[in-house]
């Protein structure tokens, strides 16, 4: 079950989300809020697994109340407009829905939380964890993490390069989840696209960096958590 808030300025948005929340059998909505000041209310009171957040409402946008949360449930945009999509995506928001929408583009945002949070759930202690299961094709698939070159982004989608295989592993996951399911420090994040092994990196130069079979972006957003893991040094 995931416990969910919603948080827009308009009554008839909130009845329509209300009504397709009530409509899927594993979301249990907590509190209808009608703008941000009342969404912190009631993250401060309650346990919630996922907002569906508008971004344009007076006095705190919703990008302005998801910058200042230090510990984030789930988060999925429902807006009007098409231009936050990038800040989204910056904000490891989960999905982005823009209005006017259908209850099935609705649902496959709900879907793709409840995956999200079962994939955090079965996360083991780091030192334990050699291996992830994933979702792909309809199948359960064992990924050992040594395997693993590098993760890349899509728009609902990731890919997972693996070492002997030619074709990646695709499933429906969000660069945060995966991210958040790999041992720190074996791997970095480099653009918001891209995820790498470390002990495959062979080189980097220019923003550029080397595998054994591609390169691989290092953006500007990333450079400084990134030279935090790698030290340069050994690289020379």
């Amino acid at each position: 079950m995931l416990r969910c808030i919603i948080v827009d300025d308009e009554p008839l948005a909130l009845d329509l989300l209300e009504d397709n929340i009530k409509q899927i059998p594993f979301l249990c909505l907590v509190k209808r809020c009608k703008n941000a000041y009342e969404a912190i209310e009631v993250l401060q009171e309650e346990t919630i697994d996922l907002i569906f957040l508008d971004i344009q409402m007076p006095g705190i946008t919703g990008l302005q109340f998801l910058k200042s949360l230090s510990s984030k449930p789930i988060v999925v945009f429902i807006t009007a407009y098409k231009n936050y999509a990038h800040e989204g995506f910056e904000l490891d928001v989960l999905d982005y829905i823009v209005k006017p929408f259908s209850f099935e583009r609705f649902l496959k945002a709900a879907n793709k939380a409840q995956e999200y949070k079962a994939f955090k759930s079965n996360r083991q202690p780091e030192q334990e964890r050699d291996y992830v299961f994933v979702y792909s094709e309809y199948n359960l698939i064992k990924i050992m993490i040594h395997e693993i070159n590098y993760v890349e982004g899509l728009k609902d989608y990731i890919k997972i390069h693996i070492t002997g295989s030619e074709k990646p592993i695709i499933t429906r996951l969000s660069m945060k989840a995966m991210e958040e399911n790999l041992p720190v420090k074996k791997f970095v994040r480099t653009h918001k696209s891209f995820i790498i092994a470390v002990d495959k990196i062979k080189s980097i130069r220019n923003n550029r960096i080397k595998l054994t079979t591609t390169e691989i972006p290092l953006s500007e957003h990333y450079k400084d958590a990134f030279f935090k893991i790698i030290d340069p040094r050994a690289l020379l």
